[in-house]
């Protein structure tokens, strides 16, 4: 903890977790400083997302542009349209406020314009699907409203609506169940219908020697609603007995076999499948952040492969404890919540 000007500042270095850094410090309260960084317009339109959603935050970033110090305000919420940059995908401007938005004073009503389905984030889809119902298992409900846009030029619109809490619910999922149906979406824009068709028949042909039970659904766009930029894809989601989601997704590339590309997604899910856990990997941060945000209460999770996850400790002083079970080759994380609360919410 390093002491600024005006107040005490947490101090870190370089550019990974950047999201994850100012969100947290956005719900601790506590100031960061992040050194040793790019100048990169998309992290600055997200602070400047940030600072919409809240009322009193400060952000200094030095004249060249290697540093930025984060003073967080009050999270108010409330009704902001914004425009993304199409660098990345609409997102990765998500994904921070799934945490951020309950905890605000008013339901956040977000209008969010660009790039919806790429290759380096997670897609409209995956997020609807996967990490919104995250949220669910801590009592908090929604669903977005989307128009497909792809990379590189986007055109695509999400309205993402979130109520507000006053606490979570802590969460207890260590039974893993058995896989019971698998389901999925193969979308396409601007190209020809059977770019959808022929996804679906290469992943059914690797899945159907495993389950039943699967439904791809197409979808796809033409004219005004298929934003400016072709492409197609297709996202595979796994549902347990135990309402346990596991995904795996691809967006096509320029002379991919749609067939090979919808087995290759296949094979992908299978790996999540087998690596087991309660939760994907795309949303363990997520998870691990909220159970730490839960009431004064036990919390425990178990999860297959774990993916690199930071400073929950420096921000909310928790530590978990992490067991192995070598039977099922996974490994079950606990801890006891900071009994988080949201005292902006209004008193109704």
């Amino acid at each position: 903890m390093i002491k600024g000007s005006h107040q005490e500042y947490l101090t870190f270095q370089g550019s990974s977790h950047f999201r994850q850094r100012i969100m947290m410090s956005a719900l601790s309260q506590k100031a960061v400083k992040i050194e040793k960084i790019r100048s990169n317009k998309t992290e600055i339109k997200f602070l400047k997302l940030i600072e919409a959603i809240t009322n009193g935050s400060t952000v200094q970033i030095s004249y060249t542009g290697t540093s930025v110090v984060f003073r967080p305000g009050v999270l108010v919420g409330g009704k902001v349209t914004f425009d993304a940059t199409n660098e990345r995908c609409v997102t990765y401007w998500l994904e921070p406020l799934l945490a951020i938005a309950p905890f605000c004073k008013e339901p956040v009503l977000l209008t969010i314009r660009g790039v919806t389905n790429n290759d380096v984030d997670c897609s409209v889809d995956a997020f609807r699907t996967v990490l919104l119902p995250v949220l669910k298992q801590f009592g908090i409900a929604q669903e977005p409203e989307f128009k497909r846009g792809y990379a590189p030029m986007g055109g695509g619109e999400v309205f993402f609506k979130c109520p507000v809490v006053k606490q979570l619910k802590p969460l207890e999922m260590l039974d893993c169940g058995k896989i019971k149906r698998i389901r999925g979406i193969a979308h396409a824009s601007r190209v020809t219908p059977q770019m959808a068709n022929r996804m679906v028949d290469g992943a059914r042909s690797v899945l159907n020697q495993f389950i039943p039970d699967i439904y791809v659904h197409t979808d796809v766009f033409k004219g005004h609603e298929s934003g400016k930029s072709p492409g197609y894809g297709i996202i595979l989601v796994a549902e347990s007995t135990t309402g346990v989601l596991l995904s795996s997704e691809m967006i096509g590339e320029a002379g991919q076999v749609p067939e090979e590309m919808g087995k290759t997604n296949a094979a992908r899910l299978l790996q999540q499948i087998e690596w087991g856990g309660c939760f994907d990997a795309s949303c363990q941060w997520l998870v691990l952040l909220l159970m730490v945000l839960c009431p004064e209460d036990v919390s425990k999770v178990r999860f297959g492969k774990l993916t690199d996850q930071r400073d929950l400790k420096k921000y909310f002083g928790v530590k978990f404890k992490i067991e192995a079970d070598h039977e099922t080759e996974t490994v079950v994380l606990g801890c006891v919540g900071i009994g988080y609360i949201n005292y902006n919410k209004n008193v109704t």
